[in-house]
This record gives C-alpha cells, structure tokens and sequence, in this order.
C-alpha cells in the first residue's frame, strides 16, 4: 500500500522532542497537537486525528512493531476501564491546570521564571540550557516549560506501555483520545436527539 503524507507525522513527533531539548520555546508548537484533535471531533471527525493523524502513536507503532523493542502482550484489562481513563484524563486535567496556574504567576509577577521541566509530574529537570531569552514576558517562556513536562511526561508513559504491551498501548488511555471520545459520543447523541425530536418520538 502506498504511503500517504500523514504516515511519516512521525517525523515531526521526533522533529518536536528534539526542538524542544535545544530552545524550549519549540514546546508552544505542541498545541497544534492539542487543538487539532479537538477541532477535529468537534467537526464531525470522531477519533480521526488518534487513529491516522497522530505522529506519536506512529512513532510507537514504528519502534514497537518496525523495531520490535514491545513485548506485544495485551494491556491489562485494567488499563482499558472507563474508571481508570477518566481517572487519567482527571488527573492530567489536574496536572496541566496546575502548569497554567504557575504560568499565571509568573505573568503576574508573583513568580519568577523557573527554567525547569517537570518529568512525570515529580521530577524536576533543570532545562535552562535550553532558554535562550524572548521578546514575550517570562510568562511565555513558564507554558513553555510547563507544556514541554507535560509532552516528555506523556511520551516516556507512551515508551513505557510499548515496551511492556503492544506498540500502542499508550493511546488505550491517552488523555487526548479519551476527550475526543467523549466529544464523538456526545455529538452522536445530540444527533440521535435531534433525530428523535424531528420524528415526533418522546
């Protein structure tokens, strides 16, 4: 089968880890993975984005499948449950409020610049070789390191998974593909809704 411009989106995963580890203002790019899934699903889409889009999740089938360094095995049951994907997405909602609130301070001039990435959201990684100073206030700089720690943190968790389980796995639970599944439900049942509504059925 002939490969299409979206199958080497892998490349720009890759291209984004690195970016990020020599100038830290790189990490703002990040947000197109944020918002196109969104959009996406808001648009109609479903889980388009995870399921063709998503450089990550081909880097892990690449590395995991291509160069064979996963197990294979099936994730846990578990891993797979509606209590503990909502709960991950809770937590990380929690997480990256928590970013956005250190952000905030330091916009406010309540904090200053802190040049370091947070690593599974409990180690703290110096990373001020990686500022290089902005035009924007400091606070610009504080998302980006904040936004950096969140995109290693959920990619090592995605490295992890694929070594234990099959390639994958990581999109099982994905934040990300979690949201955008919730938004492609409730819009089939707003669909569903109308529907009913149109026919004249309580």
């Amino acid at each position: 089968m002939k490969k299409k411009w979206y199958d080497y989106l892998w490349i720009a995963t890759l291209l984004y880890m690195s970016l990020g580890f020599f100038n830290i203002m790189f990490a703002w790019l990040g947000l197109i993975c944020f918002f196109v899934p969104l959009i996406m699903s808001f648009t109609g889409f479903g889980k388009g984005y995870c399921n063709r889009y998503c450089g990550r999740g081909q880097l892990f089938g690449i590395l995991g499948g291509g160069l064979g360094l996963s197990r294979k095995k099936d994730i846990p049951k578990w891993m797979k449950s509606k209590g503990f994907r909502y709960g991950f997405l809770i937590f990380f909602f929690v997480m990256f409020f928590q970013m956005l609130w250190n952000t905030y301070l330091v916009f406010a001039g309540a904090s200053g610049l802190r040049q370091i990435v947070t690593l599974l959201w409990t180690f703290k990684l110096p990373w001020n070789w990686a500022y290089h100073g902005t035009f924007f206030t400091e606070g610009v700089a504080q998302f980006a390191f904040g936004f950096y720690g969140v995109m290693l943190t959920s990619t090592v968790l995605g490295l992890v998974t694929m070594i234990l389980f099959k390639p994958r796995s990581w999109c099982v639970y994905c934040p990300m593909g979690t949201m955008t599944q919730l938004i492609a439900k409730g819009k089939m049942k707003s669909h569903k809704g109308c529907k009913r509504r149109k026919l004249g059925v309580s």
